[in-house]
């Protein structure tokens, strides 16, 4: 691929966003003399913001809402995205042609294990959600062995139309409760991001069973929080920020990205 031009992320809104402090703080460490930014682009304006971005030789990261969007506006995607259906990387390759990658796998996946200990084996995980997060979510499920996955979304239709495509590990359900009931319950939502509110009545949650939000905010979201006071184990969504970021950068550059600098960038907040 070609060395990056610019680097940004794609999203809408985005100033909430760690991305750029933990990202500078990776180029800083490698020294690479670039800046991270972080675009708010409505949808209106996607497409051509694109077309801006290709022309300048941009790499980056996308998240709410435009990863399935991306997803049509790549040239051509690596496997992992292709059958995730979301893209939140991109680069343009040697040829001229954006390339849409999926780094919310591994990202989730060392979120797991980090919270659990070990990755899952032989166990049900509740996911909340039908979008391009959920999806990743099911990819990683699909590489842990004796796992499947319950999938609740406000809109029906959209939780069946993405367990189809997972269709080996995954199943739609039209009662929360059935989430609640999981070990590994999993926010996939938006709910949470800018405010209190819960995706889930922490009552509906099975003792012992854990809890993972891809969701992050300054102090934890207020369903780890309460999750955790309740003795679950509960983590937000730091994890899968970083090392999804982490594994962006070395696509981006072809070089190790610096982890530590990148938590200690997001820690300070």
């Amino acid at each position: 691929m070609r060395f990056p031009g610019r680097l940004v992320l794609l999203g809408h809104p985005v100033s909430h966003s760690l991305s750029p402090r933990m990202q500078n703080a990776a180029l800083d460490s490698a020294g690479i003399a670039l800046r991270y930014e972080a675009l708010d682009v409505e949808p209106r304006l996607f497409d051509q913001t694109i077309e801006r971005l290709r022309a300048e030789n941009a790499a980056g990261n996308v998240t709410v809402p435009h990863k399935e969007r991306m997803r049509v506006a790549c040239d051509s995607l690596t496997p992992l995205a292709e059958h995730v259906g979301a893209v939140n990387t991109f680069f343009v390759d040697d040829e001229g042609r954006l390339v849409g990658d999926n780094t919310d796998v591994g990202g989730f996946a060392a979120a797991v294990t980090s919270t659990l200990g070990s990755a899952p084996v032989d166990c049900t995980v509740g996911v909340l959600g039908a979008g391009g997060a959920a999806a990743a979510v099911l990819a990683a499920v699909e590489s842990w062995p004796g796992v499947v996955a319950h999938v609740y979304n406000r809109t029906p239709e959209r939780a069946s139309i993405l367990c189809e495509r997972f269709r080996s590990v995954a199943r739609a359900v039209d009662d929360i409760g059935a989430i609640g009931g999981a070990q590994l319950v999993v926010n996939a939502t938006s709910v949470g991001l800018h405010d209190e509110a819960m995706p889930i009545d922490l009552a509906l949650l099975s003792p012992g069973s854990a809890v993972v939000d891809l969701v992050y905010r300054p102090g934890e979201t207020a369903w780890v929080r309460a999750a955790r006071s309740r003795g679950h184990r509960a983590s937000d969504g730091l994890t899968m920020l970083v090392e999804q970021g982490a594994l962006a950068f070395e696509r981006w550059f072809g070089v190790p990205a610096d982890r530590r600098a990148m938590w200690e960038a997001v820690r300070t907040v």
